[in-house]
């Protein structure tokens, strides 16, 4: 393991950059700077100090698309507090030594790593994946295999967190990842700032499933979306798998297939985790009894509670208040996080 530490000195944000190479995906780029790198008037404060760089002065992207210019040289990833590597479709192309050089001394000095979609083939010819977890889009899976044997991939996940590597599936998975990284760094209700700003679901686990085995099925109104709103509002009530199948009008195992159809989980795990995505905005607003907000939340006692907690975050209440409380240090440290290891 890479000694050092990818926290930024007291006094300044914490500082993403994106290395962007020959054939770099666009759209992954757009994730990482729409999650880092946009202004924040909404929380009256900066999140991140973002920053472009790239080997070249002018950088094709993928399919001959733009070109981009006018960003940093790859100097800036020497700076790197995080530092998200490039992905591109063209996998079986060996990245530019300098990059991989790049990358090995950002782990070295302990730096935090993001690849999005194809980025585990950059972070694994760069020799920091091997022994490691890591995902990559599900369509090569077999060639990442095949050419990093070392590498302890798992192809059916949104995204894994392996503490200083993170690595994504493709397409949106990196918006998951993003916002489960501003999840770690500033907890549970910056995040859910960060997602509705982007109109996207703001948690995800790193679990589910990169895709959908079969359609959906063609009924009235097949849409979770009702039954979801509906039940967020009633989290702190004894609500159970039972009741939301009734309120679907179906039955538990139709509903139960519809979740995983639709979500990629299981009715028990997305109600499970909700219940604890509340717990941590209560926690973060202030509330400090335990068994007020295990109550509010639906959690029921202080212990389960406690031990939700620490399953989804790898803190203990009143850890998790320190760090994400009122006055807390906010990002000083990242949340060891745990729901990648969930099976729903």
């Amino acid at each position: 393991m890479p000694q050092g530490s990818s926290q930024p000195s007291p006094g300044r944000p914490h500082r993403v950059v994106v290395i962007v190479d020959e054939n770099s995906n666009p759209f992954e780029l757009g994730c990482a700077t729409e999650v880092f790198g946009l202004r924040r008037p909404e929380l009256g404060r900066e999140l991140y100090d973002f920053a472009l760089c790239s080997p070249e002065p002018g950088t094709l992207m993928r399919d001959g698309f733009f070109t981009l210019t006018g960003v940093a040289g790859l100097e800036a990833a020497e700076t790197a507090d995080t530092l998200i590597v490039p992905n591109r479709p063209d996998t079986e192309v060996p990245r530019r030594p300098a990059v991989l050089d790049a990358v090995r001394g950002a782990h070295a000095r302990g730096a935090r790593l993001v690849g999005f979609c194809s980025g585990a083939f950059t972070l694994a010819e760069a020799g920091v994946l091997d022994g490691r977890r890591a995902t990559a889009h599900w369509q090569w899976a077999d060639a990442f295999r095949e050419r990093f044997p070392a590498v302890r991939l798992e192809p059916d996940v949104l995204f894994v967190d392996d503490g200083d590597i993170l690595t994504a599936a493709g397409s949106s998975a990196a918006l998951d990842l993003g916002l489960h990284i501003v999840r770690s760094d500033f907890g549970a209700e910056v995040a859910n700032s960060v997602s509705r700003r982007l109109v996207f679901a703001a948690h995800r686990d790193g679990g589910q499933r990169q895709f959908v085995e079969r359609p959906v099925p063609q009924v009235r109104d097949a849409s979770l979306a009702p039954l979801l709103a509906w039940g967020q509002e009633r989290l702190g009530q004894p609500l159970t798998v039972a009741d939301l199948a009734a309120r679907a009008g179906v039955s538990p195992a139709t509903l139960h297939r519809r979740f995983r159809a639709q979500l990629g989980t299981t009715p028990l795990a997305w109600l499970t985790g909700e219940r604890v995505a509340l717990a941590c905005r209560l926690i973060e607003r202030g509330e400090e009894r335990l068994d007020v907000v295990a109550r509010r939340s639906g959690l029921g006692t202080a212990a389960n509670l406690r031990a939700r907690l620490r399953r989804e975050t790898g803190l203990s209440p009143s850890d998790y208040r320190r760090r994400f409380g009122p006055g807390g240090p906010g990002p000083a440290g990242r949340i060891p996080a745990a729901v990648q290891d969930r099976t729903p």
